[in-house]
């Protein structure tokens, strides 16, 4: 798994990011008018650099900053005897929408011992 993390910033009317790595890690720089552009370019850049699949996040610190972080790579969890396990928890949803189906006809009730209805 390899993650590629970049300092967005905005100048004038331009963006622009800045690799955060070590020193032994290609620098990877880009500039875009508008922050979609730049992401794409910045994924592509990342692409070219390790391949598999990503995931990517971009999270805005103020107007003008913002991180944009690629993750390649990583643990894919597939197994053909796992599935069974999730079944059992289907019971106690199911209990716990008629606890919650019995506290809104409570609640219904309560309205009538007030000796009015909100409804007429």
């Amino acid at each position: 798994m390899v993650a590629f993390t970049f300092v967005v910033k905005k100048d004038g009317s331009s963006w622009s990011a800045k690799r955060i790595s070590e020193e032994e890690e290609p620098q990877l720089t880009a500039e875009a008018d508008d922050t979609y552009s730049l992401q794409k370019e910045l994924l592509q850049l990342a692409l070219a650099e390790a391949s598999g699949p990503f995931r990517v996040s971009f999270s805005t610190v103020s107007p003008t900053s913002a991180v944009y972080q690629v993750v390649i790579g990583g643990a894919v969890m597939a197994s053909g005897g796992g599935g069974g396990g999730g079944g059992g928890g289907g019971g106690a949803a199911a209990a716990e929408e008629k606890v919650e189906e019995k506290k809104e006809e409570e609640e219904e009730e309560e309205d009538e011992d007030m000796g009015f209805s909100l409804f007429d």
